[in-house]
């Protein structure tokens, strides 16, 4: 095996390339090395490169179409030796891209077309379609003319099939959750390096009292993957509810392995998340699998995130019970369930009511949010009559039957 085959393997394997892709890469660069210094208009250059020996042949390509009629073929060569050919090609060409809806046949192109009179003479059995291969010489000084050329074209072609490669590869991960680690700061944007490409993570998808230091390692959400002019641009976020989930599935092996489900995110990133989880194994405790012993896993899942806090919440399938529960850490006292309008009446004792609703509505909102209901809070005691509530779609649940302080009305939603 050559030098130069193995200095082609390494960049295969350095670049996770195609072998026969960058030998191709190379051939298409000793071929434009020689058109532009020993080439001819009409030549159609093909080089045909073996890595293993690093010699090349070199060969002018043409396709074999049907003879032209005689009137056609001497307009051909009166356009070919008109000197104002060219421009009239450009004309046709801003023809065609203006839209010109008239029906233009495939015209006889001199640099990769023959015809089957011509092409007999190479190939005495030529027929139409057939390739016709002639062999050019290769002159002394090519290798060392064609060296610069080739190289600016394999680095070139080499760019564009590592940023298709990239392109193609995270576009597979788009709307996943992968690992990355900081690498630098511009402004108010971070770049994430994600092992073969870097990452952007914008301000607006960043999480507010967070500070991601260089070298720090972090769970990203992959946003969206597009096509930037300098290459791929791989969109980052870390308020996404998918980093979350990921996290349990890391960190949870009973949600790894199917036993535990969750069945809803609700997440306000940086201060506070609920998480609804259920089992339909009888011997299993769902809660009590997320927060593990001394409550080890659910901290884990907590310092992961930054310190946001996680609520883990039993999932059940009467929505008044899960609306209940997704109240946590508040005891509630009853709930009404308009299901016309899905939304539930929550009746919360005076002391509890301000637990229920939250630091500026944040544990209602979440918990709207998770249930998918619109919850409106109000006093056990003392609350204004409910809209239409005789009406037969609300259901009255009686929650929790608790002691109620009489308070005034407050109503939150």
């Amino acid at each position: 095996m050559s030098d130069l085959t193995n200095a082609i393997k390494q960049v295969c394997e350095e670049k996770n390339l195609d072998y026969q892709a960058v030998v191709n890469t190379i051939e298409l660069a000793l071929a434009a090395a020689y058109r532009k210094d020993y080439g001819e208009k009409n030549q159609n250059i093909k080089v045909v490169f073996d890595p293993v020996t690093a010699k090349s042949e070199i060969y002018d390509v043409k396709t074999v179409v049907e003879n032209l009629p005689a009137e056609e073929e001497e307009e051909m060569i009166r356009r070919l030796n008109d000197p104002d050919y060219r421009r009239d090609e450009k004309e046709e060409k801003r023809d065609v891209a203006a839209g010109d809806d008239e029906e233009k046949e495939r015209k006889f192109n001199p640099k990769t077309d023959i015809q089957i009179k011509a092409a007999v003479i190479f190939k005495h059995d030529a027929k139409v379609g057939d390739e016709i291969m002639t062999e050019l010489p290769i002159p002394e000084s090519y290798g060392r003319m064609a060296a610069q050329t080739a190289k600016q074209v394999i680095i070139q072609k080499l760019r564009e099939m590592e940023r298709d490669m990239v392109l193609n590869e995270f576009k597979d991960k788009e709307k996943e959750v992968v690992g990355g680690v900081v690498q630098r700061h511009e402004g108010r944007l971070v770049f994430v390096d994600l092992g073969k490409a870097i990452g952007i993570l914008p301000p607006e998808e960043q999480i507010f009292n967070e500070f991601y230091r260089p070298g720090e390692r972090v769970k990203v959400y992959i946003k969206e993957v597009r096509e930037g002019h300098k290459g791929p641009e791989i969109i980052l976020s870390r308020r996404s509810e998918e980093i979350l989930k990921k996290i349990f599935y890391l960190e949870i092996p009973e949600i790894a392995n199917g036993l535990v489900e969750i069945k809803a995110v609700a997440r306000e990133a940086g201060s506070r998340s609920k998480v609804a989880i259920y089992t339909e194994a009888e011997n299993v405790d769902p809660v009590g699998s997320c927060v593990g012993q001394r409550g080890a896993r659910i901290q884990t899942i907590i310092s992961e995130l930054g310190g946001e806090k996680v609520d883990i919440i039993e999932y059940d399938e009467d929505p008044a019970k899960f609306i209940a529960n997704a109240l946590s850490p508040a005891k509630i006292s009853s709930i009404e369930l308009d299901e016309a309008d899905h939304k539930a009446i929550v009746k919360v004792a005076s002391d509890k009511l301000s637990l229920a609703i939250g630091k500026s509505g944040q544990n209602v909102r979440l918990a709207a949010h998770l249930t998918t209901w619109k919850i409106d809070i109000i006093e056990a005691e003392g609350e204004k009559k409910v809209a239409d509530s005789e009406s037969e779609d609300i259901i009255v649940a009686d929650i929790n039957t608790e002691e109620e302080a009489p308070a005034e009305d407050n109503k939150e939603e």
